[in-house]
């Protein structure tokens, strides 16, 4: 049994997860120890305990410890089982850090899944739909397997009620990606995504990227939630290149400004366009896992975070794969897998 020392490095929900994914593919059993034990308020919250039933819902696993809080689990999974599912936080709590909690396993299966997945959709500290449906699963097709995403509702914080579906088509065996070239950009697209709250913020949030950034007001667009159930909001800003596109959320937060907001977002932005690199900081973070369990891959980025950092040093715990990111200059940093 495998011991994850759950403070570790970043300290985070990402020690649980990738460590759950890897023990759904290499059939290891683990137990977990100190879980997010720096956190204010450490152990694990209830999307943790979401992905944990996840993870042993698809094989059948036995877990002990999955209690509100805990910070030690055991989890022992079976074999993972392809199929159709239903995954619901009961929270706000993000319905996409569950979906990419399953992913990888059921990616390498040979029958295909459907899943629906229930939570907030548009979190802070979590990837929303947005960098699921456009940055993230392009590149996972690109090895092979194939994924549809269908959003039937947005989820915001604290109302959540968000609900999206997805069907895998696995691959056996997954391909080697390597992304060393942004190219040239294609397209640029602020959105502003509205749930029960009022226009003004939009007007706001996409005054700041027209002044900031230099986009039209062609580019700019306002999104009202498909059915909302409490007020929320997400500044989406997406580019396009000749590598796939980088998307950056800003979700609503009743301690900042719509402005405040809208600056961070771009800072992000404009620190990767810089860059000139073809992989962001955050899809750096995730890019590792599936390159790890394809072998290979390699991909250029910004400073890496200390996220990517914690996740490389999890992935080595299981998989006999080496993760090396070096510096190349002062804005560029390579990763390169296996």
């Amino acid at each position: 049994m495998i011991t994850i020392d759950g403070s570790s490095g970043e300290g985070g929900g990402q020690i649980l997860r990738t460590s759950l994914a890897l023990s759904l593919i290499t059939g290891q059993p683990c137990r977990f120890e100190k879980i997010r034990a720096g956190r204010e308020k450490p152990g694990l919250k209830r999307q943790h305990l979401a992905s944990v039933a996840a993870a042993a819902e698809i094989s059948n696993a036995q877990v002990t410890g999955a209690t509100l809080g805990s910070q030690n689990l055991e989890f022992c999974p079976g074999p993972v089982t392809p199929g159709n599912y239903r995954f619901a936080v009961g929270t706000a709590g993000s319905a996409t850090l569950v979906f990419q909690t399953v992913l990888p396993a059921l990616l390498r299966q040979t029958q295909a899944s459907t899943l629906t997945l229930e939570g907030g959709t548009h979190n802070p500290l979590a990837p929303s739909y947005d960098f699921l449906a456009k940055a993230y699963v392009p590149l996972i097709e690109r090895m092979g397997p194939q994924i549809a995403l269908r959003l039937r509702n947005q989820g915001f914080f604290p109302a959540g009620g968000g609900k999206f579906h997805a069907s895998i088509e696995p691959a056996t065996t997954l391909k080697r990606v390597d992304l060393l070239e942004r190219g040239a950009i294609r397209r640029r697209h602020a959105r502003v995504l509205l749930s029960k709250l009022s226009e003004s913020i939009a007007d706001k949030q996409l005054a700041v990227v027209r002044e900031k950034l230099g986009w039209s007001n062609e580019e700019c667009s306002v999104e009202f939630a498909i059915h909302p159930l409490g007020p929320g909001s997400a500044l989406v800003l997406e580019v396009e290149t000749d590598t796939g596109t980088a998307v950056f959320t800003g979700p609503g937060d009743r301690d900042q400004s719509a402005e405040e907001i809208a600056l961070k977002v771009i800072g992000e932005l404009e620190q990767w366009l810089v860059s000139e690199t073809p992989v962001d900081e955050h899809l750096a973070d995730q890019l590792m896992l599936p390159m790890a369990l394809a072998g290979g891959g390699s991909y250029r980025t910004t400073e890496p975070s200390p996220h990517s950092l914690t996740n490389a040093e999890t992935i080595a715990q299981f998989l006999s794969v080496s993760i090396r990111v070096e510096q190349e200059s002062a804005l560029v940093w390579r990763a390169v897998v296996g």
